[in-house]
């Protein structure tokens, strides 16, 4: 970590000085941030370690002032600051406060670590997002990693350590938060061979395939559907925005490639039947426990009708509690149960407003419009995935919406007035040197002439 840090930081002062502590401070602090993301990777248990790696992060940056609060990021947190307001509110209703009370407390720091991770980015939007999607895919690999040593069992207990109902999750305790967590990182490395040259994509593209097998092992529905929607959406703003048609070739190559790669693999995984049995499980909306009353569907429809009950919200968790034998599976109805419409309302604008100016940002020709499309293309299909499953405790989710707001509302890097020609009047325009000898002939000339005409 301390190396991507090293790499983040330009700093030169000479040893002794002021610039120079300085210059440590930052380091290590870079370093912090690069542990810190590394270990989001690692979540075993709640809480996990990068809990209380962030919480220290959320003192530690504002302190050294690694951080940037423009109007931008002061908004940001406003808004976070009353969707936290309806939570407690909302928790006032509750029967069980010690449950609600720690989930609230969850909530209110992942909008903590949201805001303090948003001003971070803009302090430095280039360099310190790199630094960020450095340490993020670091904790991809190390994930994915474990996930497919232990599913294809290279290792003693490994299945049983890092696969969890027949299905990989990796160093995750959930399959579903696993898959998703790998789809950035993996659109961040297809970013980088797509801008290396032909015989220096081999490496990367091998790591983009390796992720995606984690993905595909994870037999999440909504981690596929998230890396289909993030790849579509990565594709297009690739080719609508880019200006390079070797680019756009390349994208549309590999593209064809892997999903030839990919039909496959699937296919030859279908040749095992725990395999092919899994898929169509997986595959499948019409699971028991989708439909009926008591499914998925319709815990969605116990939740609509409570929301209109209940416009303060009924606290966090009352509902699997109380209402039915599990969660609600959509993030925007859950929010508007456990924060009311006040705070799910404000949830809802919030990611409404980071899909409507992240797509307008994309269009604006900038030196960080690519590592831009990666995390956009992300956390449009990780909104897009919470239609079907509770992403408000996802802390990659809250990370991705962090960069958007620090990289747009960050200032713009000062530029060099343009020189403004203006046009002179013919007449008063300098003669080309090459007319001046003979303009001082004549001049020459001309008072002879004129002395002549005087002696007369």
């Amino acid at each position: 970590m301390t190396v991507i840090a090293a790499d983040i930081d330009s700093g030169g002062a000479a040893p002794g000085t002021v610039a120079a502590r300085r210059g440590l401070v930052t380091r290590l602090a870079l370093a912090a941030v690069a542990l810190t993301i590394a270990a989001s990777g690692i979540v075993f248990t709640e809480p996990a370690p990068v809990d209380a790696l962030t919480v220290g992060l959320i003192v530690l940056l504002p302190t050294i002032g690694l951080v940037a609060f423009n109007p931008g990021i002061l908004a940001f947190g406003a808004l976070w600051l009353v969707a936290g307001a309806g939570a407690i509110l909302a928790a006032s209703f509750s029967l069980d406060l010690r449950a609600t009370a720690t989930h609230v407390a969850v909530t209110l720091y992942l909008y903590a670590a949201c805001l303090i991770f948003a001003a971070f980015v803009a302090r430095s939007p280039r360099a310190h997002t790199q630094l960020i999607l450095k340490a993020w895919t670091f904790a991809a690999f190390l994930a994915c990693g474990a996930a497919v040593l232990g599913y294809f069992g290279l290792i003693p207990g490994g299945y049983e350590v890092f696969t969890h109902n027949d299905r990989a999750s990796g160093t995750f305790k959930d399959p579903n938060v696993f898959g998703p967590f790998l789809v950035v990182p993996l659109l961040y490395v297809l970013n980088s061979a797509l801008e290396r040259s032909l015989g220096k994509m081999l490496l990367p593209l091998a790591g983009a395939a390796f992720l995606a097998l984690g993905v595909f092992l994870s037999f999440s529905r909504g981690a596929w559907i998230n890396l289909v929607v993030a790849l579509a959406i990565y594709g297009y703003l690739l080719l609508v925005t880019t200006r390079q048609a070797r680019v756009r070739l390349k994208f549309i190559g590999l593209l064809a490639a892997g999903g030839i790669l990919a039909a496959g693999g699937v296919i030859a995984a279908l040749s095992s039947d725990q395999v092919a049995d899994l898929l169509s499980q997986r595959a499948s909306f019409e699971q028991s426990y989708d439909t009926g009353t008591e499914g998925r569907f319709g815990g969605q429809e116990k939740a609509v009708g409570l929301i209109v009950e209940h416009p303060l919200g009924i606290g966090a968790k009352e509902f699997s509690a109380r209402h039915h034998p599990e969660e609600v599976h959509n993030v925007y109805l859950t929010l508007l149960l456990s924060a009311g419409w006040l705070g799910g309302g404000i949830y809802l604008i919030l990611v409404a407003l980071t899909l409507m100016l992240g797509f307008r940002f994309t269009l604006k020709a900038t030196d960080t419009r690519m590592l831009f499309l990666v995390v956009f293309a992300g956390f449009a299909a990780t909104a897009f995935e919470g239609v079907i499953i509770d992403s408000d405790h996802w802390r990659h989710f809250y990370l991705m919406m962090a960069i958007i707001w620090g990289v747009m509302t960050a200032s713009p890097a000062p530029q060099r007035a343009p020189v403004i020609e203006r046009r002179v009047p013919r007449l008063l325009r300098p003669l080309p040197r090459a007319h001046l000898p003979a303009l001082d002939a004549r001049t020459s000339s001309d008072r002879r002439h004129a002395r002549l005409d005087l002696s007369r």
